[in-house]
């Protein structure tokens, strides 16, 4: 069974000359990123929360290293980004956008739901394991810090860039079929237009075949009759019967054009063997037989494989251009070239000079011939040039394409539907105009979101070690016997006036040996109706702790202004 891609991307194909900008763009989105994951960093540390800020940045610098092989690996990069993020959340940012893009080019809807679960079940794991190491402080916190993390660095992206692949394979969807439909438009008006042409063809077949034949019978009969009767009109009726059958010939000529493109009429219709290159010796040979000095050059394989519209095209273009040698040009020295190779079919035909008192160099003709190859030619993509040399010759060149695509008609300036054409290429570029201005704004709105996510990272990371207990933390020890005058005030224990104005007189006898003694106010003091509760701490001359002493002294009790001793 075949494996499918993790990644379905459309192919996207570069003109020539440019060099791809995936290097420039993918720096970018990772200087990005690493910024944006610093941000949260630095947003923690400026509270004073940030806890070994060294595992931090070599977690970024991991994750920086990582994010552009996002592409190339998606599942390995995506999970060691996660892991990654439970041990430093500063790496959020950056397993947040690898998410994102993840979830948008993985096809399948099962893979879009067990990568992001796989990945924020590792994150949770890895947040609750290092909590002790480099996290929080306990295994409790650190959960508590995974669970915070999972939805900012991967649910959320995931399913932002999930919702953004489905939209993207539906408009592609669309997309195709809209062309399938427009195709399908042209197919059917081509068809309308072939039927239309077919009818006007049997028409003019039925309207002026019969009518020539008839003159060209009688024509013959009259030739033979002024044979005998007046012999110096003879050639009168012989110019009527040759002018008769070349009438005919140009009308199937014309029938052929009217009829279907895929075939033609008449006595030319269309085989197997029209343009390839025993049809083109066949053509050379028979104008070498009416008297013409023509020489074929042939370079490349046969046409034998390609499409019967080229083959038929080339044909014409070969058959159109010998006969307008035979009337125009006939004692003068044609070169029929063909190169074929795999991309196109270039057809050249070359005569040089005609003699100036050729019969037949005064004989105009209408140009439609010309006229309907360069629209034969231009119907299959190609490109038609026929032109007068310098040196009195004619040139006339067709090049077509091996492989004529489904959209190869060419607008004409001076055709009925060039309006059409124009209002599509506006349409075209009005629409480029919206896909750049839609992507401009779709850029901004994922700035923001990362924006606002490393936010709402920076703002659980806080809560979470704001809320955890740090060492040392707790209530402060109270003092004991032996510590020294410093460790004593160091714990807020320090001398009162007031309390030591009220204990004067009241205390009890000092232990023997001490040099000193200090009454604080803090909760050792303590009120009840009628005295204080006062604690005193008294020092020995070596300044050390050896007795501390609670006792009672009664309080005084102001008298109010308007009383009278």
């Amino acid at each position: 069974m075949a494996r499918t891609r993790l990644f379905r991307r459309p192919a996207r194909v570069r003109p020539p000359g440019v060099l791809p900008a995936g290097g420039a763009r993918t720096a970018a989105e990772t200087a990005g990123v690493v910024l944006a994951g610093l941000g949260v960093c630095g947003a923690v540390a400026g509270l004073g929360l940030l806890r070994h800020p060294e595992v931090q940045l070599a977690a970024i610098a991991a994750g920086a290293a990582l994010f552009p092989l996002r592409r190339r690996f998606p599942r390995a990069v995506l999970l060691a980004l996660a892991a990654l993020t439970g041990l430093a959340s500063g790496v959020g940012p950056v397993a947040a956008v690898a998410s994102y893009d993840v979830a948008r080019w993985t096809a399948g809807a099962r893979r879009r739901a067990r990568l992001p679960a796989a990945a924020g079940s590792l994150l949770v794991a890895t947040a609750t394991l290092a909590a002790p190491v480099a996290g929080p402080g306990s295994v409790p916190y650190g959960l508590a810090l995974g669970l915070v993390l999972v939805p900012t660095a991967v649910i959320v992206p995931g399913l932002v860039g999930t919702a953004q692949g489905q939209q993207r394979r539906l408009v592609r969807a669309l997309r195709e079929r809209g062309d399938a439909a427009e195709r399908a438009r042209r197919a059917a008006d081509s068809e309308a237009r072939t039927h239309e042409r077919s009818r006007i063809a049997a028409e003019m077949h039925d309207l002026l075949g019969h009518r020539l034949s008839l003159i060209s019978l009688h024509a013959g009969g009259l030739e033979l009759a002024l044979d005998r009767a007046a012999p110096e009109l003879r050639e009168e009726a012989v110019l009527v019967r040759r002018t008769t059958r070349d009438a005919m010939r140009e009308l199937r000529q014309v029938l052929g054009v009217l009829g279907p493109l895929g075939r033609d009429v008449g006595a030319d219709a269309l085989t197997d063997a029209t343009g390839t290159r025993a049809d083109i010796e066949a053509l050379v040979a028979e104008s070498r037989d009416g008297g013409i000095a023509v020489r074929l050059e042939w370079t490349g394989p046969d046409l034998d494989a390609r499409p019967a519209s080229v083959r038929r095209a080339a044909h014409r273009v070969v058959r159109e251009a010998l006969t307008n040698v035979h009337r125009y040009a006939p004692t003068a020295h044609v070169t029929v070239t063909v190169v074929h190779d795999d991309a196109a079919v270039r057809v050249t035909v070359r005569n040089g000079a005609p003699p100036v008192a050729a019969a037949a160099a005064g004989n105009l003709g209408t140009g439609r011939g010309l006229t309907g190859l360069r629209e034969r030619v231009e119907l299959l993509g190609g490109v038609f040039d026929a032109a007068p040399l310098p040196s009195g010759g004619f040139r006339l060149d067709a090049a077509l394409p091996a492989e004529p695509g489904d959209a190869v008609l060419a607008e004409r300036s001076d055709s009925p539907y060039a309006g059409a054409g124009a209002q599509a290429a506006d349409g075209a570029c009005g629409a480029q105009d919206l896909g750049s201005e839609r992507q401009t704004a779709n850029a901004l709105t994922l700035v923001l979101g990362l924006a606002a996510l490393c936010v709402l990272m920076a703002l659980g990371t806080c809560f979470v070690y704001a809320t955890a207990p740090r060492e040392g933390a707790g209530p402060r020890p109270l003092p004991r016997v032996g510590m020294t005058y410093d460790e004593v005030t160091g714990l807020g224990v320090t001398d009162n006036r007031a309390v030591r104005a009220a204990a004067t007189g009241h205390e009890p006898p000092r232990p023997a040996g001490a040099a000193g003694c200090t009454y604080p106010f803090n909760g050792a003091t303590e009120s009840y109706p009628g005295g204080l509760r006062v604690a005193r701490y008294c020092f020995d001359a070596a300044q050390r702790l050896i007795a501390i002493d609670r006792f009672s002294v009664p309080s005084v009790r102001d008298a109010s202004p308007w009383e009278t001793p």
